[in-house]
């Protein structure tokens, strides 16, 4: 990797992660510097910052093991990669049943990200990557997710960045954003009709976790010609899949 942009820092702190994950609870500020070759003064001052962001904890004795942050940012990982697992798995079924793709994606801030897709063998392939991110507001499933969010929640994503606009469909308001979700939120699905790419519609269905809370939302679009002839197969099997997917985690 090119390091015209490296933050020695926090390389010196992966070190230093590294090895507390490698023997927790028994190194001092002094074996950690002598293993890292990081004078005291500067494993003091990376040590405090590390504490105080709970990425370690000093305990009695005063060896360090890594913080509570760690488990939480662990599960989320642990979390993500096990949905997409089962989301592959299950899959395969709704889109033998639908003859259309279907994709799972979770909400980062006020953007929807694409974690997997399983394609249909159709001559028409979907713009979806994993990785890829659009705007919530402009897709089912990120319509699906922002639906959980209190309308003020939702209103603050955009405050800023406004509403882009894809096709003529696109959301272009706070007013119209927010009557979507209210219709999202009676009926529990939400749909998309060519305001991301023309000619194409989308219906979502989130995915909840035990608590009941949305983690993620499952989807399948299809060409607008299609609609009237699938909507129904297409509403039950993607609620099937979000429920197989759902209380996973």
């Amino acid at each position: 990797m090119e390091r015209k942009y490296w933050v020695p820092a926090l390389e010196r702190a992966q070190d230093v992660l590294k090895l507390l994950a490698g023997q927790p609870s028994k190194l001092k500020l002094m074996d950690l510097s002598l293993a890292t070759g990081i004078n005291k003064s500067t494993m003091f001052s990376l040590l405090h910052t590390m504490e105080a962001l709970d990425w370690v904890v000093k305990e009695k004795g005063d060896t360090y093991a890594l913080g509570s942050f760690f488990g939480g940012i662990g599960n989320a990982y642990f979390t993500g990669m096990s949905l997409v697992k089962h989301f592959q798995e299950q899959a395969e079924m709704t889109v033998h049943r639908l003859g259309e793709s279907v994709q799972l994606a979770r909400l980062d801030k006020g953007e929807l990200v694409y974690l997997a897709k399983k394609e249909a063998a159709t001559h028409v392939r979907l713009i979806s990557e994993p990785g890829m991110r659009l705007p919530a507001y402009a897709t089912a499933m990120g319509k699906a997710l922002l639906s959980s969010l209190e309308d003020a929640q939702v209103l603050a994503l955009y405050a800023e960045s406004g509403y882009q606009t894809f096709t003529p469909h696109t959301v272009k308001t706070d007013i119209e954003l927010l009557n979507q979700l209210g219709q999202v939120r009676a009926r529990g699905y939400a749909t998309e009709f060519e305001e991301v790419v023309q000619g194409f519609c989308c219906i979502a269905v989130p995915v909840l976790d035990r608590s009941g809370q949305p983690i993620a939302a499952v989807s399948t679009s299809m060409s607008t010609h299609l609609w009237a002839e699938k909507e129904e197969l297409a509403r039950e099997q993607i609620e099937q899949l979000a429920k197989k997917l759902s209380g996973l985690q």
